[in-house]
């Protein structure tokens, strides 16, 4: 058997990229293959294209640690520019050329002989299948990558457009239409606006009239905050490119500002700060919202229970006389012509627009019953044995009986205050040190044989959830409230980490490998891919040359003396000419060994 590649990655998103970058620094000799389902990278930020969209984490701490952008225009960037960044940083890195776009993973399995997993990879152009054998597979698929569906009854029976947010159809144009939105998250607080109000360039979005009507269904209040969006001057921009640690501190300060937040979680010893809060958000509330919907817009909820949603110009639309926002009145059924409350009353539409979230709770779905690791188990059936089918996994990242596996965005690694960009890359870099006795290269003095798979034990696995669940117990996401992070039939913590980020990233660096890791040895060797061998064979040709020449030398030296053609004295003024020759020679030869070709 032979390798096609040492790393396959699931996903060309932010977390993919960040892996593939950290790999190919960490350990350049190391192949790598990214498995991308659609044609452009970026993952969320190339689905997600709806009017509007945006991030609400700075910019400046919304992107990668080392590879900081000091011109972001705005503080909370828009997705075309956040998009843009990310193209250009896979460009820079070399990591677009690593990509198969229109591919997907239908399956992976463990293979214990040795040491392999073995993947079928659907080519979706052509329709067919092949098999990748890589040594390490990395799912980097995201937790916000499959949209809920529309379960209302006589979806399919609608004559207009039926889509979701995170599939929006650009074909549909809203100028002067009837439009029905069910959801009021994240998403529908960025679009509503500008369905209501129009859109402009500034947007991104094709200039558009606004609809004639816009009805809209919500389910619960959230906390909106108040959130002024500046635009970076020219100065600002100049600061942040060119006086040495300025950019740096900044985001240091935005990492402290939104970290701080944590304290305000803890049931008990957050009490005063979430008094302050919910004051301060019902005061911009009642100064930002139409006095009839200050009842319904005011969450029964405890602040914090749900991720902070940012004000983008939500409230001052409900002023506009073509907004209604329908709290009492659920949808109940789809007709031809539009929706039906549960009043009977009957909406015309000329498109329905589902703002109903994603399937959060479907860690790797469809793919957990797919990935079958040691003894045939797939994910969901090991789930199922150790933690009644709750999605678990050590530091969210490493699952027991699934050796060289690792999930970036796993259960109990996403934030409800600071950037999953900082959480993926702690992940990653705890992935790698994980991974250094597998992927690093051997040493030409090394005489024991490296291990090819690594996996942490179950009682380490178990160990960390049981911590992780007994902290969530005492923070506000367990107060009652339902949320994309909990898991609605049991009440567990499925998504968030319940620590400071400051400790989820010392967990990566102190990595307890030989308490908590089993690495093994296979039992069969397997040919290394086709980079790997090049590399190997220059390993071996600068070793048996190394070897000749320290030979050779000898014998010379050693016939020297017998003929006293050298003598004592003119040793160490020989070593001293050598040592000053062969200078440099390791970094000049770790340099052609990871010369890419």
């Amino acid at each position: 058997m032979e390798l096609d590649t040492d790393v396959l990655i699931l996903g060309a998103g932010m977390s993919g990229l960040n892996f593939a970058i950290r790999l190919q620094q960490t350990y350049p000799s190391a192949s790598y293959t990214i498995i991308e389902s659609t044609t452009e990278l970026g993952g969320t930020w190339s689905v997600n294209i709806y009017p509007g969209c945006g991030c609400d984490v700075a910019s400046h701490f919304y992107s990668y640690s080392f590879e900081l952008k000091p011109d972001w225009s705005q503080k909370f960037a828009l997705q075309r520019e956040i998009l843009d960044y990310f193209r250009d940083v896979a460009q820079k890195h070399d990591v677009v050329n690593h990509i198969e776009y229109e591919s997907s993973v239908e399956r992976a399995v463990w293979n214990e002989t040795y040491g392999v997993w073995v993947s079928d990879v659907l080519d979706k152009k052509t329709g067919t299948i092949r098999k990748v054998r890589s040594r390490v597979v990395v799912s980097a698929v995201g937790a916000l990558s499959i949209p809920r569906e529309c379960e209302i009854e006589g979806a399919d029976t609608f004559k207009g457009a039926l889509f979701h947010s995170a599939r929006w159809d650009h074909e549909f144009d809203w100028g002067e239409k009837e439009v029905v939105v069910i959801g009021n998250g994240c998403s529908a607080t960025q679009f509503v606006p500008i369905l209501s109000n129009g859109s402009n360039i500034k947007n991104y979005v094709k200039p558009r009239t606004p609809a004639k009507k816009v009805t809209q269904f919500a389910r619960q209040p959230h906390w909106l905050a108040e959130r002024p969006n500046p635009v970076y001057s020219s100065f600002f921009k100049w600061s942040m490119r060119y006086i040495p640690l300025v950019m740096r501190m900044y985001r240091f300060w935005l990492y402290t500002d939104m970290e701080k937040d944590f304290f305000g979680f803890n049931l008990l010893k957050g009490v005063n700060i979430r008094r302050n809060l919910t004051n301060e958000r019902l005061e911009y509330m009642k100064r930002a919202a139409p006095a009839k919907y200050h009842a319904v817009l005011t969450p029964s909820t405890e602040i914090g229970c749900k991720r902070k949603v940012n004000d983008t110009d939500y409230f001052s639309c409900l002023h506009n006389e073509n907004m209604e926002l329908v709290w009492d009145d659920p949808v109940v059924a789809v007709t031809e012509t539009g929706v039906r409350t549960r009043s009977g009353r009957d909406i015309r539409a000329d498109a329905i627009i589902l703002a109903n979230g994603f399937q959060t709770q479907k860690v790797l779905h469809p793919l957990d019953t797919d990935i079958k690791g040691e003894g045939g188990v797939s994910l969901d059936e090991h789930w199922q044995q150790v933690s009644n089918g709750h999605p678990q996994a050590y530091y969210g990242t490493c699952i027991s009986q699934f050796p060289n596996f690792f999930v970036m965005m796993g259960p109990n690694t996403t934030t409800g205050h600071l950037s999953v960009i900082y959480s993926t890359e702690c992940q990653v870099n705890f992935s790698l040190r994980v991974l250094k006795p597998i992927l690093q290269r051997p040493s030409l003095f090394s005489l024991s044989a490296k291990p090819t798979s690594v996996a942490v034990t179950l009682a380490a696995e178990q160990n960390d959830n049981t911590w992780l669940q007994h902290l969530s117990k005492s923070l506000v996401w367990s107060s009652g409230c339902t949320s994309w992070y909990i898991d609605t039939k049991t009440g567990r913590n499925t998504m968030l980490y319940p620590d400071w980020q400051f400790n989820f990233w010392l967990r990566s660096i102190f990595v307890p490998v030989k308490r908590d890791f089993v690495y093994k040895q296979s039992l069969k060797e397997v040919a290394p891919s086709p980079s790997t061998q090049k590399s190997k064979k220059g390993s071996r040709l600068l070793w048996n040359s190394a070897v000749l020449a320290s030979v050779v030398g000898a014998v010379g030296l050693g016939a020297g003396f017998v003929r006293g053609d050298i003598k004592v004295d003119e040793v160490d003024e020989l070593l001293k000419r050598v040592s000053s020759e062969f200078s440099g020679v390791g970094e000049e030869v770790l340099r052609l060994l990871t010369f890419k070709v």
